[in-house]
């Protein structure tokens, strides 16, 4: 299986490359686990799975902590068929795709439960596609049903579901999400918009 995400971290601020540059040391531990590479417009990390919202949480956490508003956009992605398997991407501890939906949601309620919580407050957005044949709709019905009991749940919106809440329960509920939903070998793609210090928030 192939995983990993397109991120891009965007501080509001006049000294926006350095903001960057000091919060990508949050992102040194978990080096060693991916293959990181960087252009002009985004940042690849490909890696285990339940890697990829830890190491994203910390940088943009990081960043925030500056006080400025930052915003994280990302495309996340695990079993795409056009990418070759790559076992750099080994899941680190045991799927529970061999659960039933409600035993699924309940590991990603109780996982969501012990998340330790960071001292920033963020807002996101996101969307997840579970990919190919099957039923996707009962993945996608389930994992509402998850969000709505998850303590971050801010409302529902038009493509997407917002959340609200400190960014170690956030991005457990969007790991959570990501990992616990659709065909265990199938595709599956989420959209994400983070944000933190905004000026207008609502």
């Amino acid at each position: 299986m192939f995983s990993g995400a397109q991120i891009s971290l965007y501080p509001m601020c006049d000294d926006f490359v350095g903001v960057i540059l000091r919060a990508l040391s949050a992102m040194d531990p978990y080096r060693p686990n991916f293959r990181i590479e960087t252009d002009d417009i985004s940042t690849l990390i490909v890696g285990p799975p339940e890697q990829l919202f830890p190491a994203m949480r910390d940088l943009f956490a990081s960043a925030a902590a500056s006080g400025v508003h930052c915003v994280l956009s990302a495309t996340v992605s695990r079993g795409c068929p056009g990418e070759p398997d790559d076992p750099i991407c080994t899941p680190i501890s045991g799927s529970s795709h061999d659960l039933s939906l409600a035993q699924r949601i309940g590991v990603a309620r109780a996982n969501v439960d012990s998340a330790k919580k960071l001292g920033q407050e963020v807002a996101a957005q996101f969307s997840l596609y579970p990919l190919g044949e099957g039923h996707h709709m009962d993945e996608i019905y389930g994992c509402i049903d998850f969000l709505k009991t998850s303590g971050v749940f801010d409302k529902s919106k038009n493509f997407c579901t917002k959340l609200r809440g400190d960014s170690g329960p956030v991005f457990a509920t969007l790991s959570e999400a990501f990992l616990r939903f659709g065909a265990p070998q199938g595709h599956v793609a989420l959209y994400l918009t983070v944000s933190a210090n905004s000026p207008s928030p609502c």
